[in-house]
Formats: C-alpha cells, structure tokens, sequence
C-alpha cells in the first residue's frame, strides 16, 4: 500500500474499510513495519492501519514535549483523519502504554484493547534498571545500549538463525533521531505510573500478552494489568522474550483473532 500522511503522522491501510478497524501502535525505536507479518492474517477480515510514532520511522519530529497524552492524541488525531469512529488497538511495548492512555482518555473511540508486552508497575530495583537504561542512552548514544537491548529482547536461537530480522532492528533503532528516542525513553520509563490503577478504570474488551522470559515487560506485570481490567483476558506465551511477536508472529496472531472474534458479535 502507499504511504500517507495525517498531520506528519506516516501511515499504511490494508483490508476493506468497511470492515471493523485494527490499528497498531509499536514500540519504542522501531516503526509500523514492526507488524509486517501480522498484516496478512489480520487484513482478512479487519480494516487494519499501522502508523509511525511521532519521530519515528517517516513520521515528522513532535513539536512539543513528549507524553503519553500528546501520543495519544496522535492516535485520536489519524482516527479523526480516517473517520473511524472506534477501532481494535493492538499496542505493542510502548503501544500498549499508548492504547490504554487513549482508552482513558477516549473510551468511546474504543472497540477493544489488546496490550503486547508492555509494562506496569515495576519494583524499585526495576524501576531505577529501567531508569538507569534511559540515562545511560541519553549520555552514551543510542549504540550505548543496543547490544544488551537486543540480548534483552531476542532468545539466543533466534539471534543465532535469523540474524537478518536482528539486524533490521538493530539498524531501525540506530537510525533513530537522538533526542526524540531518548525523550520517547523516558516516557517508556516514567509513564506507567499513570497507568497503574487507572481511574476511570478501563472497562473495555482487553487481551493481554507477554512473553515468559520478557524481563521488562515480565509475566508478573502483565498480571496486575490483567487484575485492574476486570474480565481481561491473559496469555503467557512460553520461552520467548520481548520481541517474541518477531520470532513467533503465528503465535499472537491467532490468540488475537480469536480473542476478536469471541468479542464481535
């Protein structure tokens, strides 16, 4: 498909626009692409839209500070552009922050929420590692820590036999612009204090998935999230870490489509 713009936000559609929407939210450093093999699957029978985070990927550099809220309204911003009333977010990692900031912030705009490895409330030692990773980007550069991101994010196996998907992300975050990652970081870090037993509480359909062996975003986070959306629904995917949606897509798209399908009637 090609490329378009909303406001300086990059985007793709795929599927009949007269079907219920997807859109996708990635993660922090990496683009829309991220999706790229759930797009078949999910198209079938969904509208589906992926977009690039503000100074991310081909969309243009945010002209204010970075939030939660300001990359809310980038999501509120391109639903209004499309005319979509109310869509399915799948948010993965910092998306899955983003798509339940929205869905505080915008519940009418939400079908349902589906939350990929993405954090919560972490315990201290957590928080000052996580804190600690974001400062030692904003002195060092973003190289400074992309080989333990990628030990972090990716099984050994993986990196070992399928060393052209690691490097297109090890190359997708290298090519981000400095400050704008850092800032995005920092949100990554600070943001899911505001989430953390939200009020108004998040009543929506809600899948949520992580992976078992993902440090930052761990089965145990997952779990509050699952106790504060009452009837959410909450799959451990076994022995893959934080980017285990790149090295088993099958995986999350079927637990995806089947949670969709049992929440439409």
């Amino acid at each position: 498909m090609t490329i378009r713009y909303a406001n300086g936000t990059a985007f793709e559609t795929f599927g009949d626009s007269s079907h219920p929407a997807i859109i996708l939210i990635h993660g922090l450093g990496l683009t829309r692409q991220t999706f790229s093999e759930f797009i078949p699957a999910l198209a079938e029978d969904y509208f589906v839209i992926t977009y690039d985070l503000l100074g991310h990927g081909q969309t243009a550099l945010p002209e204010s500070k970075v939030s939660l809220t300001s990359l809310s309204k980038q999501l509120l911003a391109l639903m209004d552009h499309l005319t979509i009333a109310d869509a399915h977010i799948i948010g993965f990692s910092l998306g899955g922050m983003i798509n339940r900031r929205f869905a505080i912030d915008n519940p009418q705009r939400v079908s349902s929420l589906i939350i990929l490895n993405s954090p919560h409330e972490r315990s201290k030692e957590e928080q000052e590692a996580v804190e600690k990773r974001a400062t030692d980007t904003n002195q060092g550069g973003i190289s400074a820590t992309i080989e333990t991101t990628l030990q972090r994010w990716f099984t050994n196996d993986f990196i070992t036999s399928h060393p052209h998907i690691v490097e297109w992300v090890r190359q997708t975050v290298l090519a981000n612009h400095f400050e704008n990652y850092v800032a995005h970081r920092f949100v990554l870090a600070a943001g899911v204090k505001e989430l953390i037993a939200p009020k108004p509480a998040i009543t929506h359909p809600t899948l949520i998935i992580t992976c078992e062996n993902d440090s930052g975003s761990s089965p145990q986070m997952a779990e509050q999230i699952h106790n504060e959306i009452a009837g959410s629904e909450l799959l451990i995917i076994n022995e893959l870490q934080h980017l285990g949606l790149l090295e088993r897509p099958q995986a999350f798209t079927d637990a995806i489509l089947s949670f969709l399908r049992s929440h439409i009637s």
